[in-house]
């Protein structure tokens, strides 16, 4: 067998603020880097040999892999970073608070931004300061406007067949730090969840979910880290 853990990153700066973020580059919070090394200390008591690690280029889910990576002893494991790993690019509400969004467009409009498989929010403007477009490590990539769930399924999912799957076929246990919603679109992948049910799929901050994957690269067990906190799983294919 061989094992994927997944980790979602730390709370970030943005999480705090109930602000959409995307993909802005928030930082780390005090209790997002306590997450984090919380998430190493548990991966450290997992029995496995963790040799690759797959991580975003976005701050706060590298900084999240190089903490859970030092509580394991594991700092000179290679890690491999990707755009493609990135959080759900949230367009034009980017930057907004969560709170005065719903009270401008109303519950039932942001649920449907927020939590509906296939209906992205509004796009960015071009000209936002929080538009990604310009950033240098985005060069030569069609960044998009906005992503729904489904669309950031579409980007993983190349790299996930390319890049890591491989890895994972070799036998080699690996570690993937990424984003809430990057996360749950490799989780509706390996677990075949409907698209109805995946909204209620949420991928907590500091708690790793570890997967075991057969030769096949289907899960045969799955369970978080941290059992004594409430928190929703995948069911078996």
């Amino acid at each position: 067998m061989t094992k994927l853990a997944l980790v979602r990153h730390g709370q970030s700066a943005w999480n705090l603020e109930n602000r959409f973020t995307g993909w802005w580059d928030a930082e780390l919070t005090e209790k997002g880097e306590a997450e984090a090394h919380h998430s190493g200390v548990l991966l450290k008591d997992v029995d496995a040999d963790f040799r690759a690690a797959f991580t975003s280029v976005q701050t706060r889910a590298i900084r999240t892999l190089w903490m859970a990576l030092t509580e394991m002893g594991r700092v000179w494991m290679p890690v491999e970073k990707h755009w493609r790993l990135n959080e759900r690019h949230y367009g034009g509400l980017t930057g907004l608070d969560k709170a005065e969004t719903s009270a401008k467009h109303g519950d039932e409009q942001v649920h449907i931004w927020r939590r509906s498989y296939d209906v992205p929010p509004p796009p960015i403007d071009p000209d936002s300061p929080f538009n990604p477009a310009k950033d240098p490590r985005y060069r030569g990539i069609d960044v998009p406007a906005a992503e729904s769930l489904k669309m950031t399924l579409e980007r993983v999912l190349p790299y996930w067949t390319d890049e890591i799957a491989p890895v994972l076929s070799a036998g080699t246990d690996t570690l993937i730090a990424a984003h809430g919603n990057s996360l749950r679109a490799l989780v509706k992948h390996l677990f075949n969840v409907p698209d109805e049910s995946i909204t209620g799929i949420e991928i907590p901050t500091g708690n790793p979910l570890l997967v075991e994957l057969d030769d096949n690269l289907k899960p045969i067990s799955v369970r978080y880290l941290d059992s004594g906190r409430s928190t929703s799983l995948p069911d078996l294919p």
